[in-house]
This record gives structure tokens, C-alpha cells and sequence, in this order.
């Protein structure tokens, strides 16, 4: 490639008389550049009009004439904007911006995160009018970003073009629309949030002096939410807790990312059979080679296919697992406070998060791993069933009447109930792990038991608990999307080899993680 770039990509004199005729003739292997071109996306993209001195050059060698109805064109932009090219460019922009990616999905969740506490400590009675506020005006900012690169507002849409190049020369990929399609979505979300916050008004009204009231019973949501305060202003170390799962996940996951390009790369490599004529002229053998025209594949055996599965379901297991954890060293904290009423007692530990992390290990990590296994043995039938159902669909075998559809329906909501219930009870089975030391299925006895019996407090706690933290992670994550957006409009990403096709996954992927880490 240095030779090439040296000798200006010219081989023309290397040719034997033989390949200089049929060059001439638009046969290759050498082909004339009679159409200038732009660089997108490191391929030439022709222009529909002829350079007079190229074209005057190229009839002085005695070439045949040039039939300008730009097929070549055509056909590479087709390329550009296939499927599988823009899924690889998808997966170049991920490689190139891994600095965005730990900046606003992993450093960034935990300084937010720390931040969000806080405001719960110190302002409990104006988080509600602060959440919704904050979670308006950066979900207006994010979708006035999509704006944006999109082209719709401003000159600073995303551009398939690398480097200089006419500014009258316009070329749009397939990114573009994407962007537009994004950017019609999170127009309907604001304006679907900001109807809903205007609707709400009453209600936040309602909760903030729910929040003020000093409620005598112990399982109103103001007392639930005030004594969180507490609990964060007390033990301390729970702010700084998430830090040591987030480590041991993010540890996890490389050696788990490893192990899986490993499996997936273990196939057999075959050698694809076609007819294809895609002679190339090779530089430093100075002759044509045929060779590699049809590319490879990878067939995997049966052995290999089971182990790939396992690994994905020991992967969702431990995740599952690892949060459980994280779910139970925090209720036990929090229990080591609360059953002490605020006051100084000798039952309580000095440092309640190390002495729960300390219970969990040397009791509760079998009861853990249980409940994190039904999670992930119930997930997995779902998406066992859910790709049967998708091969099924692909091959037409489905029944298109009313029947089939009712019983698909109906399977995948009965599935996602009691995927919903069991991480419901799960949960609320880890609290009481914490608290009681019982086994896993005494555990869930005992909580739904719980649950059943104060189903009407327990409601009144998660309607304002669970929309305001729900609320808090959209922040949290829309905040990471405005940093993503920022840092990626900066020289790095939008010129040279780090320029990157489009913001889009990098964004995403940014708020999912962060999402999930919350």
C-alpha cells in the first residue's frame, strides 16, 4: 500500500502489452479515471460528469469511448448503502469513539449517580418538581440534537463525505435517515412528556405535600422517602457503594467479551465456492491474481453452537447475579439503620455496608445465585420462544388468522408477566434475605405474604418511590446523551480516520449502559 501511495496508485507501466489492451478496452485490470470523485466513506463516489482533460487523455491512448450513464456510480452507491455496509460502519463508530463510551457510559454514571443522591438528601420535598423539570429540558435538548444532525435545523448535518470536496456536491447515506427516523421518534416521546408533566401538575402538587406531611404510619410514602434521606445521610458509604459491582461487572464482562470472540471464532474456516472473476493486479508479485475472490465462512459444530449458548446464558446469569448481590448488601444496610429508629445502638455495625457485603458472602450468596438463576432460566425460555417464533415467521409457517395471532399474543404476555413477577418477588425475596437470613423460597414466602397483606401501602410507596427514581435514571442517562453528542461533535470525530458515520449507536449505547448501571 506505501508503494502504491508513492507511485500515486499508478501501475499502468507495470502491465504487459497484452493487459494494456484490454485496459483499453475497459476490460482491466487497470481502469481509466475519467470522473472525478469524492471520499465517502474511504470509497470513491463518482460524480456524474466527465473531467474534458481526463476524457481528452484518455482518447489520445486510443481508449473506447466512455458511456457516461454512470452505472459504475450507481452500483457503488448501492454498496455504500447496503444493510451489512452500514451495520459495519455502526460497528466502526463504536471502536472509534471507546473514549466517549468510558467517558459518558462508565465514568460519568457514577459522578451523576453521586449527584442524584445528594439532591435526594438535601431537597426530598422538591425532588418531584426537580425531576420532571430537569427530565423535560434535557429530553428537549437531546431531540434538538437529533435536530440537528439530522439537518433540519442549522448546517451541521452529518455528512458521508471525508475531507474537502465541493460544497455543491451533496451525498446523503443511508445514517441520514436513520437520524430522521430517530429524530421523529423523540419529537413524539417530548411531546408525550411534556403533555403528561402539564397533566401532572395536581398530582405533583399532591406529592409534595405528601412529602412535607409527618405521617404517622410507618409505610407512608413521605416517611419512606424522608428516611431514605436519612439512611444516605447516615451510612454514607452506600454513595460510594455502586462503584465496587460496577468494577466487578465491568472486570466480568472482559473476560466474558473474550471468552465469547474466542467461541465465536473457533468455527471451521471453509473456503466459499463461486464463479466470481475478480482478478486484481498484485503490486509486489507484479502479476495478476485470482485468488481469494469469494472470501471465507465460518461453519461451527454442534458441540460449538451449545457452548456459544451456554456462555450467553452464564453471562445473563451473572449479571443477574451480581445485581442481586448489589440488591442485598444495600437492604441489609439499610436495615442495619432502620430497625436501630435512627438511634445509636451497639447491634449496629460500625461500617454497615462491609458487614452486609460480609453476611451476604458467608450466608446468603446460595440463596442469591437461586434467584438470579430463575430470573435467567425464565428469560431464556423467552427468547427461546421468541426466535422459534421468528424463524417461524422468516420460513411462513405461522398461521396469519385470527387464531394464531391470539395464541402468539397471548403466550408472549402470559411470558412477560411472569417474567415481571418473578423479578418482582425476587426482589422484594432479597430484602428479606437481608433482613431475616431465611432461604431463597422462604424469602419469597415471607414477601409476598408482605405484599398481599399491605398491597394498598405498598402501592401508595411505589407510585411515588418508583416513578421519581424511573424519572431520576431518564435524567441520568438523557444527561449522558448530551455529553456523548458533545464530545463527538468536536475535530476527533469529524474528520480524518476517527470520523465517525453517524452518533447514533454511540449515543445509545452510552444510555443504555448507563441505564443499566443505575
Amino acid at each position: 500500500m506505501r508503494d502504491w501511495i508513492n507511485r500515486n496508485y499508478d501501475y499502468y507501466e507495470f502491465l504487459t502489452p497484452e493487459m494494456r489492451n484490454t485496459s483499453l478496452q475497459l476490460q482491466g485490470p487497470c481502469y481509466p479515471v475519467i470522473f472525478p470523485s469524492v471520499n465517502v466513506y474511504w470509497s470513491c463516489q463518482f460524480i456524474a460528469r466527465a473531467s474534458n482533460i481526463s476524457l481528452r487523455h484518455w482518447q489520445q491512448m486510443g481508449g473506447v469511448n466512455i458511456n457516461e450513464d454512470m452505472v459504475i456510480d450507481k452500483s457503488i452507491h448501492r454498496s455504500i448503502n447496503s444493510r451489512s455496509s452500514v451495520l459495519k460502519r455502526y460497528m466502526a463508530d463504536i471502536g472509534k469513539s471507546w473514549p466517549v463510551l468510558i467517558v459518558c457510559g462508565g465514568m460519568l454514571p457514577l459522578f451523576l449517580s453521586v449527584i442524584w443522591l445528594l439532591m435526594i438528601r438535601h431537597f426530598v420535598s422538591a425532588m418531584p418538581w426537580i425531576t420532571v423539570a430537569l427530565f423535560n429540558i434535557l429530553i428537549i435538548t437531546v431531540t434538538m440534537f437529533y435536530y440537528l444532525k439530522a439537518g433540519w435545523i442549522g448546517n451541521d448535518a452529518i455528512s458521508p463525505i471525508i475531507g474537502e470536496h465541493d460544497p455543491y456536491i451533496n451525498v446523503f447515506g443511508r445514517e441520514l435517515h436513520h437520524l430522521r427516523a430517530v429524530a421523529i421518534l423523540m419529537t413524539f416521546i417530548m411531546v408525550v412528556s411534556i403533555l403528561t408533566s402539564i397533566a401532572i401538575v395536581r398530582r405533583i402538587l399532591m406529592a409534595t405535600s405528601v412529602l412535607k406531611a409527618r405521617a404517622k404510619r410507618l409505610f407512608c410514602a413521605s416517611n419512606c422517602l424522608q428516611v431514605a434521606a436519612k439512611v444516605i445521610g447516615e451510612v454514607q458509604a452506600l454513595i460510594i457503594f455502586p462503584i465496587i459491582p460496577y468494577a466487578i461487572l465491568a472486570i466480568f464482562y472482559m473476560f466474558w467479551i473474550s471468552a465469547a470472540l474466542h467461541l465465536f471464532s473457533s468455527g471451521q474456516v471453509v473456503k466459499n465456492n463461486c464463479n466470481t472473476n475478480c482478478c486484481a493486479y498484485d503490486l509486489v508479485a507484479k502479476k495478476v491474481n485470482c485468488d481469494g475472490c469469494c472470501g471465507y465462512s465460518i461453519h461451527y459444530t454442534p458441540h460449538i453452537a451449545v457452548a456459544i449458548f451456554f456462555h450467553l446464558f452464564g453471562g445473563y446469569w451473572a449479571t443477574q447475579f451480581f445485581i442481586a448481590c448489589s440488591s442485598t448488601v444495600i437492604a441489609g444496610s439499610v436495615a442495619s439503620y432502620y430497625w436501630a429508629r435512627g438511634e445509636t445502638s451497639p447491634e449496629i455495625p460500625f461500617l454497615p455496608v462491609f458487614a452486609s457485603m460480609k453476611r451476604l458472602i458467608r450466608y446468603n450468596l446460595g440463596s442469591v445465585a437461586l434467584g438470579s438463576l430463575v430470573v435467567s432460566f425464565v428469560e431464556s425460555i423467552r427468547f427461546i420462544l421468541e426466535s422459534i417464533r421468528r424463524k417461524l415467521k422468516v420460513a411462513g409457517v405461522t398461521s396469519d388468522g385470527w387464531f394464531g395471532k391470539i395464541g402468539n399474543h397471548t403466550s408472549q404476555g402470559c411470558l412477560r408477566c411472569v417474567e415481571w413477577t418473578i423479578k418482582s418477588v425476587n426482589r422484594n425475596a432479597y430484602i428479606m434475605i437481608a433482613i431475616t437470613g431465611k432461604s431463597f423460597f422462604k424469602a419469597s414466602e415471607i414477601a409476598t405474604e408482605l405484599i398481599m397483606n399491605n398491597i394498598l401501602r405498598i402501592g401508595k410507596v411505589n407510585v411515588i418511590g418508583d416513578v421519581i427514581l424511573f424519572l431520576g435514571k431518564l435524567c441520568v442517562s438523557l444527561s449522558s446523551a448530551v455529553f456523548g453528542f458533545l464530545m463527538l461533535d468536536t475535530y476527533k470525530y469529524r474528520a480524518a480516520h476517527n470520523k465517525i458515520s453517524s452518533p447514533l449507536l454511540p449515543v445509545l449505547v452510552c444510555c443504555q449502559l448507563l441505564y443499566i448501571q443505575c
